[in-house]
């Protein structure tokens, strides 16, 4: 078995990341299996150099260790940044394209939430043929009105259904670079990952990318086994977020805190996963 832990260096990590983390390490190590450490630097604008120390900060002091992945910045700048695998994502786009699969939307943020009220796109540029070098767009995926797909679910491999009426999701963004559904499907298809650990908030991408990954015949990722684990909330019920300034465990390692708790949590996310 392989899996990875996957954090984004937009901000100071907090309980639940550290606890999923704990989740995946825990989940390879019973299974003698591998760990990958990836860091999804993709978004170049919100990565700061305290957030990446941060990861690797926490990490050791989790105790998590991992068998593949960078050991330090140096080392996720010089081999392991996305931004080193853009050709890869491009090319994958790219397929999406020349199938028929994508188009070209123009809709900002603020159009988007002005027109809908809720900020869901509502596949307002789905029939506009725009031309893909439209100035200032982005590229979406087309969805069947109409689909389903269908995951195996750790640890017996039982099946999870879910229907594909979701919003279009963006594939390639307005500056131009491949987004986060197809990086993170190539980087778990082609660093063989088949056990994928992630927040029961990525339902929806889980099945965005298996859909892709039909789209593009890369079949070994539908034969992965997939944990949705719950979210661990704040005092006042919200998901816990990096942006929205949730209690960061460098503020725990800090204080001299025992780690002990996070992998408490660890271990009632796994009794609560989908």
């Amino acid at each position: 078995m392989k899996t990875r832990i996957a954090p984004t260096p937009s901000g100071y990590l907090h309980a639940g990341n550290g606890a999923a983390f704990v989740l995946a390490w825990k989940l390879a190590r019973e299974a003698d299996g591998k760990l990958l450490l990836r860091i999804d630097d993709l978004d170049a604008e919100r990565v700061r150099p305290e957030y990446v120390e941060d990861i690797f900060e926490n990490l050791h002091w989790l105790g998590v260790d991992w068998d593949e992945g960078p050991r330090n910045a140096e080392e996720l700048q010089n081999t392991w940044s996305q931004h080193l695998r853009m050709a890869r994502y491009s090319e994958l786009v790219e397929q999406l394209r020349e199938g028929g699969h994508l188009y070209a939307c123009t809709c900002s943020r603020k159009e988007v939430q002005d027109r809908t009220g809720s900020g869901e796109y509502d596949g307002h540029c789905r029939s506009l043929a725009l031309p893909f070098d439209h100035p200032d767009c982005s590229w979406r995926l087309h969805l069947p009105q109409t689909g389903k797909v269908a995951w195996n679910t750790w640890p017996d491999g039982k099946q999870h259904e879910a229907t594909l009426d979701m919003p279009a999701p963006v594939i390639r963004q307005r500056n131009g670079r491949p987004a986060y559904q197809i990086a993170s499907l190539a980087d778990d298809v082609d660093f063989g990952i088949d056990l994928v650990v992630r927040g029961a908030d990525l339902l929806d991408s889980t099945a965005i990318q298996l859909y892709l990954a039909e789209l593009l015949g890369l079949g070994s990722f539908s034969e992965s086994l997939f944990l949705h684990h719950p979210l661990l909330l704040d005092k006042n019920g919200a998901k816990r977020s990096k942006s929205h300034g949730a209690d960061s465990l460098k503020e725990a390692r800090l204080a001299g805190e025992d780690p002990h708790a996070i992998h408490q949590l660890a271990d009632r996310l796994k009794g609560e996963s989908l």
